[in-house]
């Protein structure tokens, strides 16, 4: 029996209009969801939180369990689902299943996170019991992006949920199926108590009334660094606390003693994977001297030989880009940066959203597309004369997400990751990895820090009560 059912979601009384969910590859409407406005955030926020208080007081275990069942449902739907975010997202069928296998194991991590200790025992001046115990924050606000919508919205709900939380997720409407209303279906079919999940695709508006309302004291937002700027600037007023995840423009850097015929499969997957549309991919490739012309000959031969089209009719390496918005984006940076100077040494075409993997010799400071968050298949490849200048160019500009490192000499790899300022670092790797068990999160521009994964995940969703019980009432000098 099909997990998702199309009639429940246009039988959903939602006061922001319909919206017709449709495949990037081909134009076709996949469903019609109905979005949500202000008013619907302000009704499923009270509901949340009317529910919240039970869901808080209900045994570990049984929580554990509803996310145990949820991880094991994601398998078990795994063909619906995978052609769900195939279609809906662009993403190629191994993509999808990556997300599946994600999705699956933030469940599993997320149910450990319940039977957690959940505070301390400390010393005390008086003769008291004294001590901290983590309780659940009340209602999460989640606002997930589209580019990885089923790991960037489980791995917020999940451990908000088996925390103790009730939690109102605001998916972006392009990617509503698979973002939120997939998620709603696996949870409910685990058991999870009505009103403690609620699903509200929506614009900027429903985001910002997300975040306003009174009874959400938390939002973990992932996004661009221009919405999450004013995502943390509306929190910040309100004295919210709000958990950001942001964009970046990481670093490749390829050492002189790297073994070059390892490192363009993987230069290649950190600029390419998912058409360039993750927070993680590597926007910029810095390399030795002594192999950058090589480097470059190569990358963009790699980036020739990739098959780019429909992921769901067709083998290929890249699907479509998102929607027309963001083509226009990628080749405007690109159209920018060969205006200035740069070498198109492989790409910078499409037809319809289908965007050739690109490749770009001749950067600079002054380049769009190593400068900016391009969020697109391009890949700047610019030399440095020696480690010095490698840390210099890497820790220039606003962004602080993740970085790699390749080199034959690990120990030195390590240092030089020392020298350079970003949340995540990989040696003899490209730029994008997540696992459920680490802590995810970037500095500057690319957020506030590690707040999602593994230990973070207690930070986020919780806060921390101090507690201290007499045996008699304590006597004062009054």
């Amino acid at each position: 029996m099909p997990l998702l059912d199309p009639r429940t979601w246009q039988s959903r009384t939602l006061a922001g209009g319909e919206h017709a969910v449709t495949e990037p590859a081909t134009g076709e409407k996949l469903a019609t969801v109905t979005l949500a406005a202000a008013e619907d955030v302000t009704t499923a926020a009270r509901e949340a939180h009317a529910a919240q208080a039970a869901w808080a007081g209900t045994p570990h275990f049984v929580r554990a369990a509803v996310l145990r069942r949820a991880g094991d449902l994601f398998a078990t739907h795994a063909d619906e689902l995978r052609e769900w975010i195939v279609r809906e997202s662009g993403s190629i069928p191994g993509k999808a299943d990556f997300e599946l296998h994600v999705a699956a194991q933030e469940c599993y991590e997320a149910a450990a996170l319940a039977s957690r200790p959940t505070g301390q025992i400390l010393p005390s001046e008086a003769p008291r019991l004294s001590y901290t115990r983590r309780v659940p924050v009340g209602v999460v606000g989640v606002i997930a992006p589209f580019n990885a919508p089923l790991i960037l919205s489980i791995r917020s709900v999940a451990p908000a949920l088996a925390l103790g939380n009730a939690v109102v997720l605001k998916p972006d409407p392009r990617t509503a199926v698979c973002g939120g209303l997939a998620l709603a279906a696996v949870l409910a079919e685990a058991g999870l108590p009505e009103g403690l999940l609620h699903v509200l695709p929506g614009g900027a508006g429903t985001g910002r009334a997300l975040v306003a309302d009174p009874l959400v004291p938390v939002i973990s937002f992932t996004g661009s660094t221009a919405a999450g700027r004013a995502v943390g600037e509306a929190a910040g007023r309100l004295l919210k606390r709000a958990h950001l995840e942001l964009g970046g423009n990481s670093a490749l850097v390829v050492l002189e003693d790297a073994d070059i015929d390892a490192v363009i499969s993987t230069a290649a997957w950190g600029s390419f994977f998912h058409q360039g549309q993750i927070c993680m991919t590597t926007g910029r490739h810095l390399v030795h001297a002594s192999l950058y012309e090589e480097y470059v000959e190569r990358l963009a031969a790699k980036a020739d030989s990739l098959a780019v089209g429909d992921p769901h009719r067709e083998r290929v390496h890249l699907g479509p880009v998102i929607d027309s918005a963001q083509l226009a984006k990628i080749q405007g940076l690109v159209e920018a940066s060969t205006a200035r100077g740069a070498k198109l040494a492989a790409g910078g075409t499409h037809e319809r959203l289908f965007y050739r993997p690109t490749v770009l010799a001749g950067v600079d400071d002054t380049t769009p597309a190593y400068a900016e968050e391009v969020f697109g298949p391009v890949a700047p490849v610019r030399s440095f004369a020696d480690a010095d200048e490698a840390v210099a160019l890497a820790s220039a500009g606003p962004y602080g997400l993740s970085l790699g490192i390749v080199t034959r000499d690990t120990a030195r790899g390590l240092d030089l990751a020392e020298r350079i300022p970003t949340g995540i670092a990989h040696i003899n790797d490209q730029t994008v990895n997540d696992e459920a068990v680490a802590p995810f999160g970037g500095t500057g521009a690319s957020g506030t820090g590690a707040r999602f994964g593994g230990e973070a995940n207690l930070e986020a969703f919780t806060e921390v009560r101090w507690t201290t019980v007499r045996g008699d009432v304590a006597p004062y000098p009054f």
